[in-house]
């Protein structure tokens, strides 16, 4: 099986710590001792290759085992957290699951069967491989939940090449691309995945310093938050070499402040999707949010300013949805790039565009403004109908200390003129004590109607 040298390195690295979780190191050795005792139990249920089994989790042990355990016996497997618990039904339908297991914060597990029969032809033709399986949830901004089914030959495959051994925050999640691609980059090279129990800033912090972390991938949204709140400054984090930030567009303005906060530490753009997995890039520098991909194993085009990938880890398609590749394989990102030579510069994606009198403006560019004006705490920008330039800006604002509204509409108004050209100035203002983000600690971005075009089909963004 082309995933056997996964379990070999880890075989070799068994007296390694695996997995840190709830504070205790989990070796590899001991990994592998609950993989095997899962395939045991997954025998006895009569779950073998081709079978498809949910898994609510997080990264504890038991989670990671059972799904190193579901690889290795060829089945396939769908992630999902507590946090959509609400949905786990309706996605073990649409996966045609017909076994969960529930793994607890504490981490036991629960099973349920719910024989269900395979229909589905793209699982089929999977099956008929021989290969193992993921099923991840894509809903984009869209609402509707979209299966999308790879092939786990192909996905793990780039992680053949050995690379650095290192200690990573688990802070994407178990259901996330990142997440997935952040899990087997550790178990691959002999590394130590370090889990939390709550993704706020003061946690995240403290367990980066105690467990003295090499690697904290994170949202940009988070980031920013863990500025604002000072964590930071309240524990050793000079061991941290590398902040990965992906899944939405960084405002340059908050890049910069993380140069500043962490002069010791590599600022690392990523770039993925569920529907690719994720992509290996290089920064022109810290300070530049200018990319290049290394292309190992994918190639990438610029077509009208849109990026276009074409990659062997793609997904086989969605369980539930139209197939979205071109017949050569190409995909289209719906990722509004800028070239520089090699390097790209991502905008924002193209159904974030928003048309002003005939002038395009991304709103990742106006919030990076705003997040430097005095008291703005985060802001999210986006477009309104209007009946004279088709649409006008508006901005949501959270304030870090209230403040009138009429003098901070003032402030505002005079800052953005200094440094914006009109049409990018928000014409409506909006001050909230709302969150502005969602459970995966990404920015929540409402869409008007007529920013979005039918033509291009939301995709959920893995991680950039």
């Amino acid at each position: 099986m082309a995933t056997h040298f996964l379990f070999e390195r880890m075989l070799q690295w068994r007296d390694e710590p695996a997995i840190i979780y709830r504070d205790r190191e989990v070796r590899y050795g001991e990994l592998l001792e609950k993989v095997a005792r899962f395939e045991g139990e997954l025998k006895q249920r009569a779950v073998g290759a081709g079978r498809i089994v949910l898994i609510e989790g997080m990264f504890s042990p038991n989670s990671v085992a059972l799904l190193l355990a579901l690889i290795r016996m060829g089945a396939i497997a769908v992630p999902v957290t507590p946090m959509v618990r609400v949905h786990r039904d309706e996605y073990a339908a649409i996966a045609e699951a017909s076994t969960t297991f529930v793994i607890d914060e504490v981490d036991d597990f629960s099973v349920q069967e719910h024989p269900c029969e395979t229909k589905n032809a793209l699982t089929h033709k999977l099956t008929a491989r021989g290969h193992a399986g993921l099923v991840i949830f894509s809903s984009g901004s869209t609402g509707k939940p979209k299966a999308v089914l790879h092939d786990f030959h192909h996905l793990l495959e780039k992680f053949r090449p050995t690379g650095p051994r290192k200690r990573t925050l688990a802070f994407l999640l178990f259901d996330h691309i990142g997440g997935l691609d952040t899990l087997f980059n550790t178990l691959a090279n002999g590394g130590s995945l370090i889990t939390v129990p709550q993704r706020d800033p003061d946690t995240v912090c403290r367990s980066l310093a105690t467990h003295e972390a090499h690697t904290l991938p994170a949202s940009p949204t988070f980031l920013n938050l863990m500025l604002i709140s000072g964590a930071w400054r309240e524990y050793d984090l000079s061991r941290l070499q590398v902040i990965a930030y992906g899944s939405e567009p960084m405002p340059q303005s908050l890049l910069e402040r993380l140069r500043d906060a962490f002069p010791n530490a590599r600022l690392v753009q990523t770039y993925g999707m569920s529907e690719l997995g994720v992509l290996r890039t290089r920064s022109r520098d810290d300070g530049s949010l200018w990319i290049k991909f290394k292309n190992l194993g994918f190639e990438t085009k610029v077509v009208d300013g849109i990026l276009w990938v074409k990659t062997e880890s793609a997904m086989m398609g969605y369980l539930n949805a139209p197939d979205l590749f071109t017949e050569d394989g190409w995909l289209n990102t719906e990722d509004a790039v800028e070239q520089d030579g090699e390097f790209i510069r991502i905008l924002g994606r193209a159904t974030d565009l928003i048309n002003v009198g005939g002038q395009k403006v991304y709103p990742s560019e106006v919030e990076s403004i705003l997040l430097d004006l005095d008291n703005v705490r985060d802001v999210t920008v986006y477009g309104e109908r209007n009946p004279l330039t088709g649409h006008i800006l508006a901005a949501k604002i959270s304030l870090m200390k209230p403040e009138p509204f009429a003098e901070f509409k003032k402030r505002l108004r005079s800052y953005c003129k200094e440094r914006l050209p009109t049409y990018k100035i928000p014409a409506r203002i909006e001050v909230t004590n709302d969150e502005q983000y969602g459970i995966r600690l990404k920015k929540f971005r409402p869409h008007s109607e007529t920013v979005q075009s039918p033509e291009m089909p939301t995709k959920d963004r893995g991680d950039r």
